[in-house]
């Protein structure tokens, strides 16, 4: 990573300085293919960059990350590759008003997901390649101006090996000469070009209304095209199409619309406009749930509304990643509510999404939406809960404190002011000024440029009679924020709790009172933020606490219960509620849970609970009762319904007991059955996994298991399930495969990492925290930084978690106090992490 980085600074004083007329970009890709004696296979990238001098200076550079460089010509002055090529920048000088750069390259493929990543499937041995760029890794397959202010219209052409088909931006075809070569787009940035290429299974369809007709295209690898309901992508994109032509009134500027399903992808998906790129996991190849389908849909519509928040319009630098990643994020669930069959896309939101960005505006990391973004490893970082969640969040509460209409009024505008165009943040205030009549510095102040999570509470008081004579709503937080909420009152009637009065009222300051909501009946229940309008954490007082503990399951509104599950878990989190409390709630409710997406979050608070913020004396306890709980429940699930599958699931992962294995193994042997369950193959792989994790399942048995499924998924499996037996020397030999050698793949990577890191392992896996803090920084300086930021994150010792693996964190950040602030900053989240499971313990411990 040395010499990769760009500053903020360095990508505007070169933006000052010249403007990109267009790229030609030819690749040769048939080395893809066959057998390679280099140690890195590399492909030849031939570009050509006109561009033209706006400012005084005479020098600059262009990006590249390459094995080598043949030619340099700018001009027509070959420069010397060996003088001006770093491995990371060429640079140039003697620029003239207008000029012609011409790099001939060897790039390299790629198998961490970044640049070029190639793709070998193990199950019939074909090669599959995609590019992935974001936020700067164009520059591995061409020479560029990699910022994302610097736009340009792009042609590539590309030489595959025989028998391939090759997409990108554009519509293409293959010439007489076998070279495909590719319309011209509009002018976008670096980061969203993109070229696939492969034998790869390819569905076609056209979206068609009034005078508007967009081809579209669905493809994955052949292995998985028995698997492929491209039928349903069409559906899910016709109807995002419907819904944004309906509301944005500027039609889809990018002519073709292909979506990928690719392999071992970092990312969930990619909004490169006309080809649009998904990891393969959205495509099932067993029975999953309808929160599964619902979540393909959510990414499916994001990446639908990038094609305009973020590719026909597109931030200067980073600091403004929420102008896309926000925006598309909330009108995922927006369009998903509203044209699609998942009509209950705002519980999934409240309960789901909302998690995310409460947990990462409570570390040390918190940034306001707008970020201080001072270079690219900054920008990789910044895809997080507050850019994504918090962000569409905060435009949730916008839409309720402008209107709809004029929110959607002020989009319009902005597309048309900026098309193929770049902004910043007083660019879309203005609009949503013009169109509501609202203050927008104000609330953007309050909203966008200062961080942390305020905490709304009801403070209620009562007549003799039991009426409220007041209730007011507390906000706790370092900046109190201007909130537009819905506040509801509920009261058990025949056994369930029933909403009997709501007002919504805008809250400002420390106290508000709620004028509207004096004099009503006393309520069971009190929840604050009903209907979830805005972004806060809420708390409840003691007699809807109460209430909670008894009655949870009985409230009738779907939102209503994500929100008061999610209010519980914000507890559990911050101490204030012993974990067993929550893990008691999960027992005696989540079998009563109608929407499977919650029940799924449920459940996987359930086990953090035990395995992080749980007492240590209670935690083998915690967990045989959610193993007994998740039995209960899969018995007496409907069969052959998706709850049946989610409890079978959670049972998997919670097995510990004697009686729990032989259960899992009688399952996979088919000696045991329960009614309507239907072990499939990914399930098989869910029930073999506490059985590896036990020693229950050698390497020969897991060997079995992939010899029923020699496909990549299974390889998968594999890798992790062999990595998670309970073995030092097993352990040992992960952890060389992770850190002491590169030569596993992103996606074997993480599966190696994944089974390393067992809770129930924390003994055999000690001696690995202290080695931890010896390896991180030449893992950040050598590896990419995706594979830094998974080895990171992933080999922290969590499971350490003791006083001494806080002082060890703390004594790496106090003598490593100038190594490279990302790593810095994962440190700090994963130690953040850390004290805050010490601080639940704590409050847990009190109840032994």
């Amino acid at each position: 990573m040395p010499g990769e980085n760009l500053s903020r600074d360095e990508a505007h004083e070169r933006a000052s300085l010249l403007s990109v007329d267009g790229y030609e970009v030819a690749l040769d890709l048939r080395s893809a293919v066959g057998e390679s004696t280099e140690a890195v296979r590399t492909f030849r990238s031939v570009t050509t960059i006109r561009f033209r001098r706006t400012g005084e200076a005479d020098a600059t550079f262009v990006d590249l990350i390459a094995p080598s460089v043949t030619s340099v010509t700018l001009n027509g002055r070959a420069l010397d590759p060996a003088a001006v090529f770093d491995g990371a920048r060429i640079a140039l000088d003697g620029l003239a008003d207008e000029n012609v750069l011409v790099v001939d390259a060897q790039c390299a493929y790629s198998r961490t997901g970044e640049g070029m990543h190639r793709f070998v499937d193990p199950e019939d041995g074909e090669v599959y390649l995609y590019t992935q760029y974001e936020p700067a890794d164009a520059r591995r397959v061409y020479a560029d101006f990699e910022q994302p202010d610097l736009k340009a219209p792009y042609r590539f052409e590309v030489t595959a090996p025989d028998g391939w088909t090759v997409w990108s931006n554009g519509v293409g075809e293959q010439g007489a000469d076998g070279v495909w070569r590719f319309a011209e787009t509009a002018p976008i940035s670096t980061y969203i070009t993109c070229v696939v290429a492969g034998p790869y299974h390819y569905v076609t369809d056209t979206y068609r209304r009034g005078d508007v007709e967009i081809p579209l295209g669905a493809m994955c690898r052949k292995g998985l095209a028995k698997h492929f309901d491209a039928d349903d992508v069409f559906l899910v994109t016709k109807q995002g199409f419907d819904f944004f032509h309906d509301n944005f009134d500027f039609p889809y500027p990018f002519g073709k619309y292909d979506q990928a399903f690719v392999p071992e992808y970092n990312l969930g998906a990619m909004e490169n406009p006309g080809m649009v790129t998904f990891t393969e996991e959205y495509i099932y190849r067993g029975k999953v749930t309808r929160a599964a389908y619902e979540r393909r849909a959510n990414t499916i519509l994001h990446e639908m509304a990038h094609m305009w928040f973020g590719d026909l319009v597109t931030m200067v630098w980073w600091d403004d990643l929420w102008l896309k990643e926000s925006f598309a994020d909330f009108m995922g669930s927006f369009s998903l509510a509203e044209a699609t069959r998942f009509t209950d896309s705002w519980v999934t939101f409240a309960n789901n999404r909302k998690a995310w960005a409460y947990r990462a505006d409570q570390l040390p990391s918190t940034h306001p939406v707008t970020a201080d973004i001072r270079d690219l490893e900054d920008a990789k970082l910044n895809f997080d809960g507050i850019t994504y969640a918090k962000g569409a969040s905060v435009l949730k509460q916008l839409v309720a404190y402008v209107g709809r209409d004029a929110f959607l009024e002020g989009a319009r505008r902005y597309f048309k002011r900026h098309a193929y165009g770049n902004t910043r943040l007083a660019d879309l205030l203005a609009v949503l000024e013009e169109t509501s009549g609202r203050d927008m510095k104000a609330w953007s102040k309050s909203w966008l440029q200062t961080s942390g999570v305020n905490v709304l509470a009801p403070e209620v008081t009562y007549d003799a009679e039991g009426r409220v004579t007041e209730l007011a709503v507390l906000q706790e937080g370092d900046e109190p924020r201007p909130h537009r909420i819905a506040v509801g009152l509920y009261r058990l009637t025949d056994g369930e709790l029933v909403r009997y009065a709501r007002t919504e009222t805008d809250v400002a300051g420390a106290r508000t009172v709620v004028d509207a909501l004096a004099g009503s009946e006393r309520p069971d229940l009190i929840l604050v933020n009903d209907d979830d309008l805005t972004y806060c954490k809420v708390r409840f007082d003691e007699g809807s606490l109460d209430t909670l503990r008894g009655h949870l399951g009985a409230i009738t509104d779907p939102l209503a219960r994500a929100l008061c599950w999610s209010a519980l878990w914000n507890l559990t989190r911050d101490g204030l509620m012993p974990a067993r409390d929550f893990v008691a709630a999960v027992l005696a409710f989540a079998g009563r849970e109608t929407d499977i997406g919650v029940l799924q979050m449920v459940h996987a608070w359930a086990r953090t609970a035990v395995t992080h913020y749980a007492a240590p004396s209670w935690r083998e306890e915690g967990g045989r009762r959610l193993a007994e709980g998740g039995l209960r429940e899969l018995r007496t699930a409907e069969p052959g319904s998706e709850h049946q599958l989610t409890w079978a699931r959670f049972f998997a992962a919670t097995a510990s007991t004697d009686a729990d294995l032989q259960l899992l193994e009688g399952l996979l042997a088919g000696t045991a059955r329960i009614d309507g369950l239907d072990v499939d193959q990914e399930l098989r792989w869910a029930l073999l996994s506490p059985l590896a994790e036990a020693g229950r399942a050698d390497e020969a048995r897991i060997g079995e298991e992939l010899a029923r499924d020699d496909t990549a998924s299974g390889k998968r499996h594999q890798v992790r399930l062999l990595a998670a037996r309970p073995s030092a020397a097993v352990k040992a030999q992960a952890w060389a495969q992770v850190v002491e050698s590169d030569t596993l793949s992103n996606a074997l990577v993480g599966a190696t990492i994944a089974g390393f890191a067992q809770p129930s392992q924390r003994e055999l896996i000690a001696p690995y925290a202290e080695r931890y803090f010896a390896v991180i920084e030449r893992i950040w300086a050598e590896r990419s930084i995706q594979i830094g930021m998974d080895v990171v994150r992933g080999l922290f010792p969590a499971h350490q978690d003791r006083p001494e693996t806080l002082a060890a964190t703390d004594a790496w950040l106090a003598a490593h106090a100038d190594a490279a602030p990302a790593l810095r900053r994962l440190v700090l989240e994963s130690r953040d992490d850390l004290a805050r499971a010490l601080r639940a313990q704590e409050c847990d411990a009190l109840e032994d």
